[in-house]
């Protein structure tokens, strides 16, 4: 085939657009960076949202290996009765295990070391490690149904971030962005912050990917900000290049982008352009959100002494809530150290340390500030743990393994109903007995708070209308306010 042809028949609407006459290639490129200065809204399709929303914005605080439902949230009093006996065939029901504990003699169950009770005026039970959460508990929901279809942690990681277990597929933010678009033309709309836990066990690597826009157009993908140096790498001018050279030369550089995208049509050029233009922006815009000197002393208490440690969980749960006043539509916090196959209890204390009181904090302070009713918070793992022990099990020491078949994630604000549990699981935690909530169901509901109808948002590629939640997912409408 013509080269030339086979570009032709390949080429999207905007290639389209700018192949034709001289006078519709730059009318249709301007209006696919009319955010960049026109309108208060820069990209996003035209036709969202679908309905009206109730969040504005997204902060999903993602903990990386996969948090003890058992030992956290999911009380289940029962099992320090059948603790050292091993699991019957008609609870596990023949489903699989990870090659980590398949090939032990016994599965036995360990009952969590760690007291609950009830807190709030929903008497939600919470474990002893999460007294701050304790105090929010009336604004959150706990869902105790999530259900995922992988059991080892990338496929899983992969798959709750992007909808896919395989990589390749726009992460959610992305999705987010590319449907919505950016409310603050000086800061990209999806953001990523990580940080490491106390945990004394190896933890999961993180891969860029999982912020990644697959195939949608690279603008939207997450933008990592680091902890140390240049928040943003490559930001700051190079020696011996003030903001004036460095204006006139992306002024260059944009006339001779725009001249190629008119000739070709390429999405990625369009994204070439806008993008050096936010990061000229961003060199205002960046080190005055990192700068927390204007953060009253009472702030930091709320958020816990690590909060004035860059880098660190509560830190990043604080620079959250800055971005999310600035309007930036995709907040995702990865924290690591949650992968505990043994001495779970002495590891889970560390991240509870690490996580709780920061956790709490930001739910406080985006309500007092008023940005909870149109921030949609989430909370939560790839999977949950096992009920089983990994490993040799005693009265003060035990690990889990990988556990898809039920956790629990919370999520607040933004249309989520207050102060309510969701679903039921067995008395050993191991099966869903009421309200299952497929990690599909999860993220069309959290779409559905921002007002975009999951079935809707969709992007061709390779001849197919893709979308987030593929060909499944139901709005979870009790968790709606």
């Amino acid at each position: 085939m013509n080269p030339q042809l086979e570009r032709d028949l390949l080429a999207t609407r905007r290639q389209f657009f700018g192949r034709t006459a001289a006078g519709i290639g730059p009318m249709a490129l301007s209006f696919l960076l009319r955010g960049e200065g026109y309108g208060a809204t820069a990209g996003g399709r035209p036709d969202l949202p679908h309905f009206a929303p109730r969040a504005k914005r997204v902060i999903y605080m993602f903990q990386s290996g996969a948090p003890s439902q058992i030992d956290l949230f999911d009380h289940k009093p029962l099992l320090r009765k059948y603790h050292g006996q091993d699991l019957p065939d008609s609870v596990r029901k023949g489903q699989r295990i990870t090659g980590m504990t398949s090939g032990q003699d016994r599965l036995p169950v360990a009952a969590s070391l760690f007291k609950f009770q009830p807190h709030g005026l929903s008497g939600t039970e919470l474990s002893e490690l999460l007294p701050h959460t304790a105090k929010v508990v009336d604004d959150i929901s706990l869902v105790k149904t999530v259900q995922t279809d992988a059991i080892n942690h990338d496929p899983a990681i992969t798959f709750i971030q992007s909808g896919f277990q395989q990589p390749g597929r726009p992460s959610m933010g992305s999705w987010v962005s590319y449907g919505l678009g950016s409310a603050n033309r000086d800061l990209p709309g999806f953001v990523v912050l990580i940080s490491q836990g106390s945990n004394l066990n190896q933890s999961q690597p993180l891969f860029s990917r999982l912020w990644g826009s697959g195939f949608l157009p690279s603008r939207y993908q997450g933008v990592k900000f680091r902890s140390s140096d240049d928040p943003v790498l490559y930001l700051s001018n190079p020696k011996g290049i003030d903001s004036s050279t460095r204006r006139s030369m992306l002024d260059a550089v944009s006339e001779i982008n725009r001249l190629r995208s008119q000739e070709f049509g390429d999405p990625e050029i369009e994204t070439r352009i806008a993008q050096y233009e936010m990061a000229y922006r961003m060199q205002a815009s960046v080190p005055e959100l990192m700068d927390l000197s204007s953060e009253p002393e009472h702030v930091f208490e709320r958020y816990g002494p690590d909060s004035r440690k860059p880098g660190t969980y509560a830190a990043n749960c604080l620079l959250a809530r800055r971005l999310a006043e600035r309007d930036v539509r995709f907040v995702q916090l990865f924290h690591r150290g949650w992968d505990q196959h043994t001495d779970l209890p002495r590891d889970i204390r560390l991240q509870a340390r690490d996580t709780d009181q920061a956790s709490a904090a930001l739910i406080m302070d985006l309500k007092e500030r008023g940005l909870l009713q149109d921030t949609l918070v989430i909370w939560g793992g790839e999977f949950g743990r096992t009920v089983y022990c990994q490993g040799k099990l005693s009265e003060t020491n035990y690990g889990r393994d990988h556990h898809p078949r039920c956790f629990t994630m919370w999520m607040a604000g933004g249309g989520i109903k207050p102060g309510t549990t969701h679903g039921q699981t067995d008395d050993y935690c191991y099966n869903v007995v009421e309200d299952p909530v497929h990690v599909y169901d999860l993220q069309a509901t959290a779409l559905h708070c921002l007002g975009v109808d999951h079935k809707r948002l969709t992007f061709k590629y390779q001849g197919r209308h893709f979308r987030l939640t593929d060909v499944h997912g139901e709005v979870v409408e009790p968790l709606l306010a």
